[in-house]
């Protein structure tokens, strides 16, 4: 299993915007061969702060995801509503999640 985390700092006004965004690629995603998860969380600290919690059975199916027209459009239609550009740190599952 791969997973990625994406760490999103949205600007104030775009939250609602971003979520709105953020979760219409999710109900996409989850549907996806290989997909295993796709979490979005926010802060309790910070409601600007996001992270994405990607997880694809395989290294090519996290590949495809990138491919797909529902992430093509939220990656356009969010890349004014960051604060800072979006990063993701890629994982390898150690243990199987059940």
């Amino acid at each position: 299993m791969v997973v990625t985390t994406v760490l999103v700092q949205v600007k104030e006004e775009r939250i609602e915007a971003f979520i709105e965004a953020t979760v219409e690629n999710h109900r996409s995603s989850v549907k996806e061969p290989g997909n295993v998860r796709f979490d979005i969380l926010q802060s309790d600290e910070d409601p600007s702060r996001f992270i994405m919690y990607e997880a694809y059975e395989s290294p090519e199916a996290a590949a495809a995801h990138k491919q797909t027209e529902h992430y093509r459009v939220w990656r356009d239609r969010v890349a004014d509503y960051m604060a800072a550009p979006r990063r993701g740190i890629k994982y390898t599952a150690v243990a199987p999640v059940p």
